[in-house]
């Protein structure tokens, strides 16, 4: 089919001209606010700290140029600038803005009514939580691995965003919230099979989501939770819990023996985002002082390994490693 070519005088032309400027001013204005928006977002989880001198950075650049096998432990820290939070940041962790607690594993197994309210608040969080996307730190860690840096990364976060990355050499210490098992037999799915069976159990149910919380659950009330159905084990019948490690409950035996093993052939040890309270994760730079290999920690705020460290970094963790070069 031909097309029909108007003509159109200059006066229009640069009428025309002017509108699309306009429009593109108007989106690039649009996109530069959407932008500032996800920024907000995504540190409004993240400590106030102070940018890391010069110095500093290149002594963690020796440290890690001066590595051939390097160990790495990351954290909740990690993950803040990617809009998740995490437990403990004075001001922003969950701790400080809530008085909402993680569920211990004991009371999940025995109490109905606690798995009820967990997976109402998790189903309400997973579409949230669930697209939360890789930031700098994790990144730059994936490039480091590619390029032969990276020994052995762990990590204590259970939002595989690791992965997300491209991180393969990596153990996720604590499990993934991306998979769900059965505690009566081997029945395993991804999450998103479970939030389908849910949606199949609770038509026409809503709640809004109000806070959210480093393994993805959220605040709701007791009025928002009635009624919610959660699903058994399409297997046998059994109780379908995440596949992660809640707080009162063991890392499995076979994990620490293997990151242990990483531990010793590994020749220098960095911890990234992590306050290393929980002794799942400590132990790790606990054994890697204890064999004499030099440890370096960079995160906001002291944490209980600092008694470890060779150097010491509190700045924000994707300002100070995208300032790394691998030589």
């Amino acid at each position: 089919m031909a097309r029909c070519l108007v003509p159109v005088s200059s006066g229009r032309l640069a009428e025309v001209s002017n509108v699309i400027k306009i429009v593109s001013t108007r989106l690039c204005a649009s996109n530069e606010v959407e932008k500032l928006e996800d920024s907000v977002r995504n540190t409004r989880f993240v400590p106030e700290s102070k940018e890391a001198s010069e110095e500093l950075v290149n002594k963690l650049q020796h440290f890690i140029s001066k590595s051939r096998r390097l160990f790495i432990l990351t954290g909740a820290g990690i993950s803040t600038e990617s809009g998740i939070p995490d437990y403990r940041s004075e001001g922003v962790g969950l701790y400080a803005r809530s008085t909402n607690r993680p569920v211990l594993y004991s009371d999940f197994v025995k109490e109905a009514k606690l798995r009820q309210r967990y997976w109402a608040r998790n189903f309400v969080g997973w579409p949230t939580f669930s697209v939360r996307q890789p930031n700098t730190s994790h990144n730059v860690l994936s490039e480091w691995e590619r390029r032969g840096k990276i020994h052995w990364l762990v990590t204590q976060n259970v939002d595989a965003l690791h992965f997300k990355s491209g991180s393969r050499r990596t153990t996720e210490l604590h499990g993934s919230a991306h998979r769900v098992h059965c505690l009566g037999c081997d029945w395993t799915s991804s999450r998103w099979k479970m939030q389908e069976m849910i949606e199949g159990l609770n038509p026409g149910w809503h709640a809004e989501e109000v806070e959210m919380a480093p393994d993805g659950d959220v605040q709701l009330s007791t009025d928002q939770i009635a009624g919610f159905q959660v699903p058994p084990c399409p297997n046998c019948g059994g109780i379908l819990k995440p596949q992660i490690v809640f707080f009162g409950d063991n890392v499995a035996r076979p994990i620490v023996e293997f990151v242990h093993n990483r531990v010793k052939e590994s020749d220098a040890f960095l911890v990234i985002g992590s306050s290393l309270e929980v002794f799942s994760g400590y132990r790790f730079v606990h054994a890697a002082d204890s064999q004499g290999k030099p440890v370096a920690i960079l995160n906001i705020g002291p944490t209980r390994g600092d008694k470890f460290s060779n150097l010491r970094l509190h700045s924000r963790c994707g300002d100070v490693l995208r300032r790394i070069k691998l030589l």
